[in-house]
């Protein structure tokens, strides 16, 4: 036909026939927003205090949850090690005080949507008194946990029994070991942090490179940890002297990271900033060779106030860093608290004159701020960054989790952000990190700390407060995500060959997924099935009340867009309920409800030719099932006659957009 779309229908006849309660719904409030250059920095008036107050950012991207564990509501969280579809998950407490949780949790995400607790590794080998099991990292190739225990502090910062006491321990998780691992070996060792490089030719050697928070760095080769023979495990020290950017005072190494070569290692030194140094002496396989150097002068780091330098990563395929730093509150020194730290982009095309090119803040990073918002003991800070080749992945304590474009590291911005809904209660808050009550806000209860792990597309962070998530990024760059076989920040396993290649690799999966084409067809549809009648009961002559009738449906629907409407065919006593040639004096009304459109008010039933409008859907739909509510009030003045009211009323699902 010309001149017309043609319509398709599919309809349905009830007579009403069960009465039943309306039930209601309610709303929260909005969170609050605010506008503009001020109101990003300080805030809104509010309560009587100007502060920020927490935003939903309009971003090109997004996180999304997939899976989260609140870990027993613990608390108290510490770093995780991810391997091959489980989760190793530390504690930043210890075993006393009656906690009988403080070891490490095991968790099987091989379902990622349902992550599940399956084990926990307890005293005597972890949950000890006086260990923290702060940092954990896997050499997967060889599926071994290293578990570092240091900075077990006192009642003002982890709440552990003194004095705290260091070591490292490593653990066979092969196999049916996963979830119950196996002690290889165990020092007493002290250290801050560390960063685990594999041979990218020869899987079977890793180099571990420590920073402990002090003027001196280790270099141990863990190749001995394969060895049959349990009493020749001990992994072989190569190197132990200073960093060479100052002295002790306030110039130690907090973190780095090592290219994948293994020619260059990036410093972020406590209060000296950034510096980059040659260790290929020690990646290569000549011992008598074994000689440190430095690359960037002294004299020409990068430095800027404040506590200093966290993390330091190298972009792939950039002479670019990304270099983090992490600022407690006020509670825990001189120097801390807003505007907290936040994330440098270094340039290192000369790498003896490096220079600081780019940042990115969020608000309460701005110091305008902080002489209204400045919380104590509550943190917005950068803390440990994973990086694909444009997307950088940062926890940032009460931040959540922010992705950044990191295309241009002169112009970088923001993809994403996850900020958790806070657990109502946890066995331990951490002193300096979630010990705040702010009224206005609730993300002061999260801190999110751990390195991000990319395994098989999804990103599995911890929060120190509220547990384990597993999280989905879609946007811009998000294949580069998506086909993510294995990604840490603080080793070069897994994709980090695939982005940044070394000649004569002996392993990296570097497949690809690539746009296909496969497809079958679907018949254009309109399904409409209706239940069984309802029934109104009986009215009662002479008391006036409202009735109430239900019946269901089923709804199938291929088209663009539907709508679902009811109306009376019959021509006398339209909208009506009759008896013979009586008829009710008020109408019958209907509302529909569904899970997969917005649901309708109560409205009189209209003729065949007004049809009263109830569901629209605005795309396709299989077996949605709606439920249909009637109304039908009676006047204490209405006269009825004896015997049966009733009424066909036809039900239409129509569309003009096949």
């Amino acid at each position: 036909m010309r001149g017309a779309r043609a319509r398709r229908t599919a309809a349905a006849v009830v007579t009403l026939a069960l009465a039943v309660p309306v039930a209601t719904a309610g709303a929260h409030s909005a969170d609050f927003m605010f506008t503009g250059d001020v109101a990003r920095q300080i805030g809104a008036y509010q309560g009587g205090a100007s502060m920020f107050m927490q935003r939903a950012p309009e971003t090109p991207g997004a996180l999304t949850l997939v899976g989260h564990n609140p870990l027993e509501n613990r608390g108290m969280n510490a770093a995780i090690a991810v391997n091959k579809g489980f989760v190793y998950v530390g504690s930043r407490t210890d075993g006393s005080q009656g906690r009988d949780n403080a070891g490490i949790k095991i968790i099987d995400a091989s379902n990622p949507a349902r992550p599940v607790e399956a084990g926990e590794m307890l005293p005597p080998l972890e949950g000890n008194k006086q260990e923290s099991s702060r940092e954990l990292r896997v050499w997967r190739s060889q599926d071994v946990l290293i578990v570092l225990h240091t900075n077990c502090g006192g009642q003002s910062a982890h709440l552990c029994e003194q004095p705290s006491k260091s070591s490292m321990r490593f653990y066979d998780i092969k196999g049916k070991h996963a979830a119950d691992p196996q002690l290889l070996h165990q020092n007493t060792r002290d250290t801050h942090e560390f960063f685990i490089w594999e041979d990218p030719k020869n899987p079977q050697r890793a180099l571990m490179f420590e920073a402990s928070a002090g003027r001196n760095l280790k270099i141990y080769d863990l190749s001995p940890l394969l060895n049959a023979d349990a009493a020749t495990r001990e992994p072989k020290l190569l190197f132990d002297g200073p960093h060479g950017f100052g002295n002790s005072s306030g110039s130690g190494i907090h973190s780095f990271s090592v290219s994948n070569d293994g020619t260059r290692a990036y410093f972020a030194l406590l209060t000296r900033g950034f510096g980059v140094v040659d260790v290929s002496d020690f990646t290569d396989t000549d011992p008598a060779t074994n000689t440190y150097r430095l690359v960037t002068p002294p004299a020409n780091r990068v430095q800027w106030e404040g506590p200093g330098a966290h993390s330091a990563i190298k972009l792939w395929n950039k002479d670019a860093v990304y270099v983090s730093d992490e600022v407690y509150g006020t509670a825990t020194a001189a120097g801390h608290g807003c505007p907290w730290g936040w994330t440098r982009f270094v340039d290192i095309a000369d790498p003896t004159k490096p220079a600081v090119v780019g940042d990115y803040r969020l608000p309460e990073n701005q110091p305008l701020g902080c002489a209204t918002f400045n919380p104590p003991r509550t943190s917005y800070s950068a803390h440990n960054p994973t990086l694909t080749p444009n997307i950088a992945f940062s926890t940032w304590h009460s931040g959540g989790v922010q992705a950044m474009d990191i295309s241009d590291p002169r112009n970088v911005r923001q993809l994403a952000e996850f900020k958790p809904q806070p657990l109502a209660t946890v066995g331990a808050e951490d002193p300096r990190l979630s010990s705040d009550t702010l009224p206005d806000r609730t993300d002061n209860k999260v801190v999110m700390w751990s390195y991000p792990v990319i395994e098989d597309g999804l990103i599995y962070v911890v929060d120190l407060r509220n547990g384990l998530y597993i999280l989905e990024y879609t946007g811009p760059y998000e294949r580069e995500v998506r086909d993510v076989k294995f990604l840490e920040g603080n080793s070069n396993q897994g994709d980090a060959l695939c982005f940044e290649p070394v000649p004569g690799a002996a392993r990296a999966d570097c497949s690809r997924s690539a746009e296909g084409t496969v497809g079958g067809s679907v018949p254009a549809t309109l399904s409409l099935t209706l239940g069984a009648p309802g029934s109104f009961g009986t009215f009662v002559p002479g008391t006036a009340g409202d009735y109430f009738a239900k019946t269901d449906a089923k709804v199938t629907s291929t088209v663009g867009a539907a709508l679902l409407t009811a109306a009376d065919p019959s021509a006398a006593a339209t909208g009506h309920l009759v008896n013979g040639a009586f008829s009710l004096p008020q109408p019958v009304q209907v509302k529909a409800g569904s899970g997969a459109a917005t649901p309708s008010p109560f409205a009189p039933v209209g003729s065949s030719a007004a049809p009263t409008p109830l569901l629209s859907y605005s795309g396709p739909v299989s077996n949605d099932e709606v439920t249909f509510d009637f109304k039908q009030s009676i006047a204490a003045g209405d006269a009825l006659r004896t015997g049966t009211y009733s009424k066909p009323l036809t039900f239409t699902l129509s569309t003009t957009t096949p």
